[in-house]
């Protein structure tokens, strides 16, 4: 593997965490979100990735692509509120399926992750400076 396909897959891999800390920042940003209906209530999003390997007789690398974002199927919690502005005729509102401790824990994943692909070519830099230090002596 060339160092330029080292530091391809290194920058796909940080854009792909970066993908996964705006779906968990968008989904904290409206955990406790209302709405007057089931079908209004904010579901929480998860990314979808694919890895797309390429190789030809004196290379190979690989990327990490996005394929999509996709619902989560868990229930949305609905409460019995009454006296809330959005409740529906029966007096319930629906509060949105995020769990926070969950997305606290994937948001620390990513950026572990995050900071894993900065450390790879951080020492790919080195390396290089290394092979260039040679030819100085």
């Amino acid at each position: 593997m060339s160092f330029d396909a080292i530091y391809s897959t290194g920058a796909s891999a940080m854009r792909a965490q970066v993908m996964r800390l705006d779906t968990i920042a968008s989904n904290l940003a409206n955990a406790n979100t209302v709405a007057s209906s089931e079908n209004d209530a904010y579901r929480a999003v998860k990314p979808v990735f694919e890895t797309v390997y390429q190789q030809t007789e004196t290379s190979f690398s690989a990327q990490v692509n996005m394929a999509g974002v996709v619902q989560t199927d868990r229930p949305v919690d609905q409460r019995y509120e009454p006296n809330n502005p959005l409740s529906d005729a029966d007096g319930y509102v629906y509060y949105s399926n995020v769990n926070e401790l969950e997305e606290m824990a994937d948001m620390m994943s990513a950026s572990r992750s995050f900071q894993t692909a900065t450390s790879v070519l951080n020492r790919v830099s080195g390396m290089q400076q290394s092979i260039l230090s040679l030819g100085q002596r």
